[in-house]
């Protein structure tokens, strides 16, 4: 059976078949740009596009979505798309969208720990584990004992009078143009302010930021939780959004 993973991000839609033996990607990723405005039928005319770049077609597909998703399908929150989507059944419009392939629907950094958590960073770890996503916003997955408590969005944390991830995602960086020691200091606080609500044993840094974690993760201090990088980086949710589509019945 061919699984497909699609990550909806706020900058990009990206996707790739998976070998879920290995936890990884079976061809290398192919990438588009998450439509202006980022509306449901434009968005999934931007994840057909990544599905049909791929020659065979596939058996199923998991996607992932930028926001709360519940039922396995209803989108409850859309921070960094378009409102619109909101209240849309997105398992019904993208399985039509892709001719009627079973479609599997899950929060993004949700479905990034759900694979950090089985092939990367957080195999075998026991206690609280929390992935946390930095990108466009900052998405986030609680898990306990390997359970996924799912749909957490911490990245909408109050922090100082805003949201988070308006002060500590690498958007921000970018936009403000922090240096690293000034965004390092920025992280630290959320990562403070997580820590005193959550009490993990580990925190796992994702998104394509993971990349560089060398050049923040040393300057973040004062932290219990141990600090790692993803492994899967940033193709950890097209593996998870895989897993969960192979999972589904």
């Amino acid at each position: 059976m061919e699984i497909f993973g699609v990550d909806i991000g706020g900058s990009g839609i990206k996707g790739a078949p998976v070998d879920l033996e290995r936890g990884d990607l079976a061809e290398e990723r192919f990438k588009v740009l998450t439509p202006r405005p980022a509306t449901p039928d434009a968005v999934a005319d931007g994840v057909k596009q990544v599905v049909e770049n791929f020659a065979g077609g596939c058996d199923r597909v998991g996607i992932t979505f930028p926001g709360v998703v519940t039922g396995g399908s209803t989108i409850r929150t859309a921070a960094n798309v378009d409102k619109s989507w909101i209240d849309v059944d997105a398992r019904a419009l993208l399985s039509e969208k892709l001719g009627g392939l079973p479609v599997t629907i899950l929060n993004d950094a949700d479905a990034a720990g759900v694979a950090e958590m089985q092939f990367g960073a957080g195999r075998g770890r026991k206690g609280t584990v929390l992935l946390l996503t930095f990108g466009t916003g900052i998405g986030s997955a609680l898990f306990a004992d390997g359970t996924l408590v799912p749909n957490t969005e911490l990245g909408h944390l109050e922090l100082h009078g805003h949201d988070a991830e308006k002060r500590a995602s690498t958007k921000a960086r970018e936009d403000e143009d922090l240096t690293w020691e000034h965004w390092a200091r920025r992280v630290t606080k959320y990562l403070a302010h997580v820590e005193m609500l959550f009490s993990p044993e580990l925190f796992i840094i994702g998104g394509g930021i993971s990349r560089k974690a060398d050049k923040f993760v040393p300057l973040i201090e004062g932290i219990k939780a141990e600090i790692v990088p993803a492994q899967l980086q940033n193709n950890a949710g097209i593996v998870g959004a895989a897993m969960a589509a192979s999972r589904a019945s």
